[in-house]
């Protein structure tokens, strides 16, 4: 399944890329488990992902938590916690 990630703020910078288009798994069926698989992909996503737990997910421009699937998933963006002011 080919998914576009689009990555936002510090998970952009860090990664190097504003967004991708890549092949996923068929073994990868939740946002948690796409997170540990970003990690394997190299150096700058694992700087990225370090702490898992922070980043935020939105499954075809929906909030969604890690345990939520992501098959039929368009888009899935990915982005650090955001603070208001």
């Amino acid at each position: 399944m080919t998914t576009k990630l689009v990555y936002f703020a510090w998970v952009r910078e860090r990664i190097g890329k504003p967004e991708e288009e890549i092949e996923l798994p068929a073994d990868i069926r939740t946002v948690g488990e796409l997170l540990r698989h970003l990690k394997t992909r190299g150096e700058e996503y694992e700087a990225a992902l370090e702490y898992p737990d922070v980043i935020r997910v939105a499954i075809n421009h929906e909030h969604v938590d890690h345990g939520e699937a992501i098959a039929g998933a368009r888009e899935i963006a990915l982005f650090p916690p955001m603070t208001g002011g």
